[in-house]
Parts: structure tokens; C-alpha cells; sequence
């Protein structure tokens, strides 16, 4: 006679277990449990920020895109490896592995967000839960006993109805949802109320999750559609709001040129007030420091109307939306040079950077002339110059000259000259920084490194290039301002999300929710009022709010 599979003998063996085929239905169920639990969620978030790390260690083509053509001329064999798919390590915001991670992310949020909503709104539209049979067992729990030998048992159960519906108004008037229950136990029977509130600490929870989403959506869509320009403009310096007008520019994938509002600004003046010695809060530390910076520009509309604004720090213009913000300044001295024939052949004003932390604004500058340029061999060649530039000069003790104050009060500017190749047309077409000299294959003809004074200038003053180069004037020193404007049209979104979701987040810490329960039990020889809470989280004032309506009770009573 065959046995069953699963007879034990009493060899004490362990029979085998086996486990039921999933298919391909329940392992689909199966990695979307697993992809909308919040610890993957959290995993996944994790993830976002590591791969992140990338893209800050080398340079991005959106970014820089100069810093990636530079990278693959010092680096030809390496640059092919990290830019092979999958890897687009200069491309990481945008590669397939940083989306599956951001995609992923953003479908587990929603897959954690949506049942909780139904869940919740099915809470929301119940009725509180039945009051348990042992409150002894429940937070704060309190016995009041009304006793009264001669009262009939019909007596006893209209005061313990009576006592309830009190308790059920008194919790009413606190905002509690309530529901009169009646329930046998061990043959006796009991009056109840059960109420519960605090169901916002939820919508609160919800309300957070669900903007963090839209953050993610925002954020997402407004990475394809953003633009970001900066340009620099000295004292009465135009700029047209076109991408081909500014320095340098950044925008999204999906970012169209003709999204651009056409707008024009011109800058009139740069007003910076410093703290002068004679200023009554003036101390020697503080004098030089500055007040406030006032760029006074001229805004025209696509109409040609002109009308008066004004940028200040952390005041940005907005203009249809995009904020334009004042980011630096300095001084733009304007350079004239002129070849061995008096024809000029350079004749604009050069923003010199200031150096450091440096608050006197002590400032360094490069000017390249590319064409019109004669050696002393009658051969076309280029010519660099560069130099500092000093607000107020003064020499130091070792001979170097510095700037004791950043206002116009002795300006002089020093020139070092070099004659040969910029190497501006190289072969590699590597675009080379305006604020930059290559000198490697240029000859120094001033400065401390040959031993040969460098050029002096102050303004109005010429002075003669060596070999016979020509002359360099400096004309005048305007001061110059750099601004950035800015372009997306879902920062809105990004705000209110970001609002909501902080608002969301308070909401859920600040609400409790707790469950509070009042009972009455007929006896012999009265009723016994008992009273509980039950908190869903951390509550420390559950034991208090029992005690309180207890009390109240007592005085309705």
C-alpha cells in the first residue's frame, strides 16, 4: 500500500518543502512590492546622490563644454573609455543609467503614494474602530465609579446612556470623530463611545510625498527646458537677450532659442557706495568696505520703449519672468593700442578680474592683439599683454605695487608685453579663456622675469611698446558688472511643490493622532465609567488629554 508524501516515518527527517511557481504574474507582483516599498524608495535616493558624485569630478558637456575638449586632449585614451556608452561620464545628468535611477525613483514614490491615498481616504470615510473589550491596557487608562445602591437596574442603564452621549459631545467639541457603540461582555452590558482625529497627520504625510513628485517632475522637465546666460557689460555696454550676445550660455535639451523674450539692457552706471573714513560708523577695519552696489540700466522692450531699472544684490530685474542678477564687478580700463604705423588696432574696454578675496580690488587682465602687429623683421606676429590693475597704488615695502582702497583715487595699471603666437588658432580648436595668456610660445619683452620694468600707465597716459611695436594708451577706466539671467518655466512648480511639501512635512510632525475611548459599565450597585487613549505614533500628551476630559466629564456630570 503506498503512503503519502508527507507520512513521517519518526525518522525525524524534515519533509521537503516546495514552493508554489510563481509565474510570470506573481514575479511581476513580486519586484513591484519590492519597487514600491520605502526602503527601496530610500535605497533608490541614495543611489540618485552617489551617482551624482560624477559629475562634479570631471567636466560636463552641458557645463563645460571646453573643459570636456580639454580633457580629451590630455587625456585621448581615457576619454574614449569614459565617454563609450553605457558609461557617458561627461554626459552623467543625462546618461541612461543617472534617467533609470531618477525614472525608478520617481515610480516608487508614486507606487508608495497611491495606495496610501486609498487607504487613506477609505480611513477617512470609515467610522472609528470598535472599542476594545480590556481598556486597562490602553494609555492614560482612568476608572470613575458612580454608585447608588437604591437606583433600578433600568436607572442604572439610562445614566450610563446618559454618561456616553455626554462624553460623545464633550469629544465632539474637540474634533473627534465619534461613534456610540454597544457590545455584551461576559454577559453584561456596556455603553461606549469610540472616537479617533488627528487623520491630517496623514494628509500631511501624503501631502508631502506627493510634492516631493512634483519637485521631481519640476525639476526634471525644468532641466530640459532651462537656459542660463552670463554676460559682463561695462558702463554703457548693451546686450541683446540672444543667445549668440552672451558669454557663455547653458540650456536644457529641449530649450528653444526663439523661447527667449527679445529685450535689450544697457548698463548706465555702477554705483558703489563704500565706507568712507569720515562716516560716522567708519572704523579703521571697515573703511573700503562696501555699502551697497546700485547698477542703474536701461531696459528695451521688444515696442522700443526705454524705461529706468535699477539691479542690486539679491534684488534681481525680473523681466517676463526671468530674473537677471547682479553678480560681480570691477573695473574694465579702456585699452588702446596702436602698431609702429599710428593705425589703431585695438580699442575696448578689458574687465580685469579682481584677485582673491582681495577687497581693494586689485585686478588682472589679458588683452591679445591678433592682426596689424609688425616685428622688428617686418613679419606679421601677435601681441599679449598683461597686467595688473590698481585702484588706489601703493608700493609695499619689498617695491611690489598694491591697492590700499577699491575706489578711483590713484588708478594705475602695469603691462607686461609678449610677442609671438597666442595660440588662439590652434590646431585643436580648443577655445582659450579671454581672462588668459598662453605664453609658451610667446617672447616676454617687459617684466620682473627678464628684469625689464614693465609698462606704466595712468589714465590719459601713452606710453611706447618695445621693438618698436607701437604704443598702448589708456584712455579710461569705466567700471563693469556681470550679470546673470536666468530661464525656466517651471521654477514656479519647483516653489510651490517645495512649499508644499515643507508645509506637508510640519503638518504630519505637529498633528497627533490618537484614539480616545469612554465606557460605562452597569453594576450592582451603580456604573463604572472608564476612560483610555490609544496614540498612532509618538504622543506624549496622550495621558494628559485623557486626564482633562476625564475631568471635564466629571463636571458635566
Amino acid at each position: 500500500m503506498s503512503r503519502p508524501s508527507d507520512y513521517d516515518d519518526g525518522s525525524g527527517a524534515p519533509a521537503p518543502v516546495t514552493s508554489p511557481e510563481l509565474g510570470l504574474t506573481g514575479w511581476l507582483r513580486w519586484f513591484w512590492r519590492q519597487l514600491t516599498s520605502m526602503r527601496v524608495a530610500l535605497i533608490l535616493l541614495l543611489l540618485l546622490a552617489v551617482a551624482a558624485i560624477p559629475g562634479s569630478l570631471v567636466p560636463q558637456r552641458g557645463a563645460d563644454p571646453n573643459g570636456v575638449i580639454q580633457y580629451e586632449k590630455d587625456n585621448p585614451t581615457l576619454f574614449k573609455i569614459l565617454d563609450a556608452f553605457p558609461i557617458q561620464a561627461f554626459d552623467v545628468y543625462g546618461s541612461v543609467w543617472f534617467s533609470a535611477i531618477y525614472l525608478l525613483l520617481f515610480i516608487s514614490l508614486i507606487g508608495c503614494v497611491l495606495p496610501r491615498v486609498k487607504h487613506h481616504w477609505q480611513a477617512w470615510r470609515g467610522t472609528p474602530p470598535k472599542t476594545p473589550a480590556r481598556l486597562n491596557r490602553m494609555a492614560g487608562f482612568s476608572e470613575v465609579r458612580v454608585t447608588n445602591a437604591e437606583a433600578s437596574e433600568e436607572e442604572r442603564l439610562a445614566f450610563a446612556q446618559a454618561a456616553v452621549e455626554s462624553a460623545a459631545d464633550l469629544l465632539s467639541r474637540q474634533r473627534y470623530r465619534v461613534e456610540l457603540q454597544q457590545a455584551t461582555h461576559r454577559g453584561v452590558s456596556e455603553v461606549s463611545v469610540s472616537s479617533e482625529r488627528g487623520y491630517l497627520r496623514e494628509t500631511g504625510n501624503l501631502l508631502f510625498h506627493i510634492a516631493l513628485v512634483g519637485v521631481l517632475v519640476c525639476v526634471g522637465l525644468g532641466g530640459a527646458f532651462t537656459f542660463n546666460g552670463q554676460r559682463v557689460l561695462y558702463e554703457g555696454e548693451s546686450f541683446v537677450n540672444q543667445i549668440i550676445d552672451y558669454d557663455s550660455a547653458n540650456s536644457g535639451r529641449a530649450f528653444r532659442s526663439d523661447t527667449l523674450e527679445p529685450f535689450s539692457l544697457r548698463l548706465d552706471d555702477l554705483d558703489v557706495n563704500y565706507i568712507q573714513p569720515d562716516d560716522e560708523d567708519a572704523s579703521p577695519n571697515s573703511i573700503g568696505q562696501v555699502r551697497e552696489f546700485i547698477a542703474s540700466m536701461t531696459l528695451t522692450d521688444p515696442e522700443g520703449n526705454e524705461s529706468a531699472e535699477e539691479i542690486r544684490v539679491n534684488h534681481p530685474l525680473r523681466v517676463h519672468g526671468s530674473p537677471i542678477y547682479l553678480l560681480a564687478n570691477g573695473y574694465a580700463p579702456t585699452i588702446v593700442v596702436r602698431n609702429a604705423d599710428g593705425e589703431i588696432v585695438f580699442n575696448e574696454s578689458v574687465p580685469f578680474i579682481p584677485q582673491g578675496a582681495d577687497p581693494n580690488l586689485t585686478s588682472l587682465g589679458v588683452v591679445k592683439v591678433l592682426d596689424g602687429i609688425t616685428n622688428d623683421a617686418g613679419e606679421s606676429t601677435e601681441l599679449g599683454l598683461r597686467g595688473f590693475f590698481y585702484p588706489t597704488q601703493t608700493k609695499l615695502e619689498s617695491g611690489a605695487y598694491t591697492s590700499n582702497y577699491p575706489d578711483l583715487e590713484n588708478p594705475v595699471l602695469t603691462l607686461d608685453a609678449f610677442m609671438g603666437d597666442t595660440g588662439v588658432d590652434n590646431e585643436f580648436g580648443i577655445p582659450q579663456s579671454v581672462y588668459s595668456l598662453e605664453t609658451g610660445e610667446m617672447e616676454q619683452l617687459t617684466g620682473r622675469a627678464i628684469e625689464k620694468p614693465s609698462i606704466e600707465l595712468r589714465p590719459g597716459e601713452t606710453a611706447e611698446l618695445p621693438r618698436g611695436l607701437g604704443t598702448v594708451t589708456l584712455e579710461a577706466v569705466p567700471r563693469y558688472a556681470s550679470f546673470d539671467v536666468m530661464q525656466n518655466p517651471f521654477q514656479i512648480g519647483i516653489l510651490i511643490s517645495a512649499l508644499l511639501s515643507l508645509g506637508g512635512l510640519l503638518w504630519s510632525l505637529f498633528v497627533p493622532r490618537r484614539r480616545v475611548w469612554v465606557k460605562a459599565i452597569p453594576t450592582k450597585d451603580g456604573v463604572v465609567l472608564q476612560y483610555a487613549g490609544l496614540a498612532r505614533g509618538d504622543d506624549p500628551a496622550l495621558d494628559r488629554a485623557v486626564e482633562e476630559l476625564r475631568e471635564a466629564h466629571r463636571e458635566v456630570l
